[in-house]
């Protein structure tokens, strides 16, 4: 447990202010640093509890032999100047995540679920299963650090947690019960610098993992079982094309190789869905959760916001907010959820990503509407494989022009395949953008 040492936060954003907070209560000495202006209520909260908040870019500076740990933000990257120091004087750098762990009551059980894509659908399914019968929490990469909650775990409940790649880099205690890989595929090399390292920080969701814990493993992708060949763990797979210990086969979902619930009575569509809701049931039983809890909330669960969120319906027009898309893979997976005409917005932040991969699967695009960094890159991808496309400064433009050329009984659909953080803070706020002008259409009707 952190107690009596002296802390550096790098980093603020919500992660850096609740376990500011949170290590404010343990006789810590604290300072919390970031590179750009923060939120001010919560400046003044952690001066009251004699958190000093350093805004600098030479943060690097702050930072001397005589503090303990560096505590880093999971969105800063290894290279920074202050992580760099951080090394050359021996300080640990640890994350949000890892210290908030080591506060948690022993027996707590722990569901980790990490992935290039399905984290968020699953854990939220996850957390609505599992509380049917036991105290839950939901909590990491979702948007709720364990350390705004860690205080109030009693001993056996359970844990949710979502988990980024970003996370796992800085986590070193940090243990699950429970660990699912959903999928991986290209994503975040600007962070990691390579595929094989970001493959490789995946794998540390089976840390200290005996076999007495357990790893639930997509059978159907390569990646994710080339990393977990040598992993010590109870191994459990599903797949959508083989027979495995949950699998999809003639519109059936199986279990345990009897037919547990037909597709057609569950709520979120899609084959991307079916992989999440097959991990989530294996997770559901080995918590002995009864069937009718399962199949009920399979029945009636339609997503999660900003993930494949239809919005509404205007003038016979569908709008889905796919926000949380911020690579080809991802949207990949949404195109292939239509088959009528589908007006594409996409664009964001420029990963030197390129979009060669998205073309097999454009059959039903009938446009392309591209905006930030990418535009122009999304352009000539479109323009050399005769595509019609347009160029927009920003969402909301390309938003209202897919409006104004779409037709009946067609599809607009925000999928970016690119981050967000060239023109917003989150994916969230992206979303939410999208369905603002959204909501202004139903005024011209």
């Amino acid at each position: 447990m952190y107690q009596n040492q002296k802390i550096l936060i790098l980093g603020m954003a919500r992660s850096g202010y609740e376990v500011a907070k949170l290590l404010s209560k343990y006789q810590n000495e604290i300072t919390i640093t970031d590179g750009v202006k923060q939120d001010e209520f919560q400046v003044e909260e952690l001066k009251k509890l004699n958190i000093p908040v350093i805004i600098t870019q030479n943060q690097a500076e702050l930072l001397d032999e005589s503090f303990d740990v560096v505590v880093k933000n999971p969105g800063i990257k290894y290279t920074h100047p202050c992580v760099q120091k951080a090394g050359q004087l021996n300080i640990p750098v640890v994350n949000e995540l890892e210290v908030a762990y080591t506060f948690l009551p022993k027996d707590t059980k722990i569901i980790g679920v990490t992935g290039s894509n399905g984290k968020t659908t699953t854990v939220t399914l996850l957390y609505e299963i599992l509380k049917q019968k036991f105290e839950t929490h939901l909590c990491g990469n979702i948007g709720c650090p364990l350390s705004s909650i860690v205080l109030n775990v009693k001993s056996g409940d359970l844990l949710v947690i979502e988990i980024s790649d970003h996370q796992l880099c800085d986590m070193y205690q940090f243990k699950t019960d429970v660990s699912i890989l959903t999928n991986i595929s290209d994503a975040h090399t600007d962070f990691h610098d390579s595929h094989e390292r970001y493959v490789a920080v995946k794998k540390r969701i089976f840390n200290h993992h005996d076999e007495h814990n357990y790893g639930i493993i997509n059978y159907d992708n390569q990646e994710a079982m080339e990393v977990t060949k040598d992993i010590v763990t109870h191994k459990i797979y599903f797949s959508r094309t083989a027979k495995q210990d949950c699998y999809l086969e003639d519109g059936k979902i199986y279990y345990a190789h009897q037919p547990f619930l037909s597709i057609e009575d569950i709520c979120l569509k899609g084959n991307h869905n079916y992989e999440n809701i097959m991990a989530t049931i294996l997770v559901a039983k080995l918590f002995n959760i009864e069937d009718s809890i399962i199949k009920n909330i399979l029945k009636n669960f339609s997503g999660v916001e900003h993930r494949m969120e239809y919005v509404t319906t205007i003038q016979n027009r569908e709008f889905y907010n796919d926000s949380k898309s911020t690579n080809n893979v991802a949207t990949i997976t949404a195109l292939q959820s239509f088959q009528k005409p589908v007006h594409l917005l996409l664009g964001g932040l420029d990963r030197n990503q390129n979009f060669e991969e998205l073309y097999p699967y454009m059959t039903f695009v009938k446009r392309v509407y591209c905006f930030g960094e990418t535009k122009e890159k999304i352009f000539q991808f479109c323009k050399m494989k005769d595509i019609a496309c347009e160029l927009f400064n920003d969402l909301k433009e390309a938003t209202k022009k897919a409006y104004q050329m779409s037709s009946e009984q067609e599809i607009i659909l925000l999928s970016p395949a690119c981050a967000s953080w060239d023109q917003y803070t989150c994916f969230e706020d992206r979303g939410n953008s999208f369905k603002e002008v959204i909501r202004t259409f139903y005024k011209e009707q």
